[in-house]
């Protein structure tokens, strides 16, 4: 039996520990995080106190390790908030090095972060086909697919896995986002996300690989607000003090949903059958 909490940040939802539990192996991980068989999550962190605030250990549904989990951060400076840790801001030490967060309002956090490196054109070849994107990395490596038509016909489902695998990216390989630009001040996106290994309703990495991109382009100009597909905006605009070109802030919802206790059953899953698409 094991203390939890269950969060959302912006769609992206999260199951999460707090000292003094353990990390979980990652078999406990993958157990918990499938939909449907056990409580179900895009993924899991691990919280405690650190001397500069907390430490935060992410991982993916897949039971594997993240350095970066942009909605996982704020999702755990509002954690950090309901525990109590939380004055003014809070300094949450991530796999990408330290990050300052602070509350917003009572269901939404914000983060202060580095502008990401300049993107660059990427073309790939899938078969007879090709497709030019952008690679960005934001502690996480990103390829943006500017989608000019209806995002709603997007074929996320058919390329995301593909492009997220190809060859040319190496073993990791990069979470795949589907963006477009109506507006100056507006994006709207969809992502394929690696570790969950399919399309979530937000991804805090994207959004600002996203707006990386259309400033590259010349579509954006900050602040800019992203419509996610589970319907939340999330923001993006220049850290107060230190101009666009210094630092940036990305804040929205970030929800508490529910604390409860995890039960040996919600381990105890079946094996997939061979012919299961499920993958995780």
């Amino acid at each position: 039996m094991r203390p939890y909490f269950k969060l959302s940040g912006g769609g992206n939802d999260f199951l999460a520990l707090v000292e003094p539990e353990p990390i979980p192996p990652p078999e406990l991980v993958r157990a918990w995080c499938r939909r449907g068989l056990s409580l179900g999550a895009d993924g899991l962190f691990h919280l405690e106190r650190s001397p500069s605030g907390a430490r935060m250990r992410y991982y993916n549904a897949d039971g594997r390790p993240a350095a970066l989990c942009l909605n996982g951060t704020r999702c755990a400076v509002r954690l950090a908030a309901h525990l109590g840790w939380v004055d003014q801001s809070i300094e949450i030490e991530t796999g990408a090095g330290p990050i300052r967060g602070w509350i917003e309002d009572s269901a939404a956090a914000a983060l202060e972060l580095p502008v990401p490196a300049e993107p660059r054109g990427k073309r790939v070849e899938l078969g007879d086909r090709a497709f030019s994107g952008w690679a960005v990395d934001v502690g996480v490596p990103h390829l943006v697919l500017p989608w000019p038509e209806d995002l709603g016909k997007a074929p996320v489902a058919e390329l995301g896995p593909r492009l997220r695998a190809h060859e040319s990216f190496g073993e990791e390989g990069p979470n795949v986002d589907f963006v477009r630009f109506p507006e100056r001040g507006r994006l709207e996106i969809r992502s394929f996300e690696r570790g969950v290994e399919a399309e979530t309703l937000a991804c805090g990495t994207g959004v600002l690989a996203a707006t990386a991109t259309g400033l590259h382009l010349g579509h954006l100009e900050l602040p800019i607000a992203a419509r996610t597909r589970g319907g939340f905006l999330l923001k993006v605009g220049p850290a107060a003090g230190r101009g666009d070109s210094q630092g940036w802030t990305l804040s929205g919802d970030a929800r508490m949903l529910c604390q409860g206790t995890l039960t040996t059953e919600a381990e105890q899953l079946p094996a997939a059958p061979p012919w299961s698409e499920q993958g995780i």
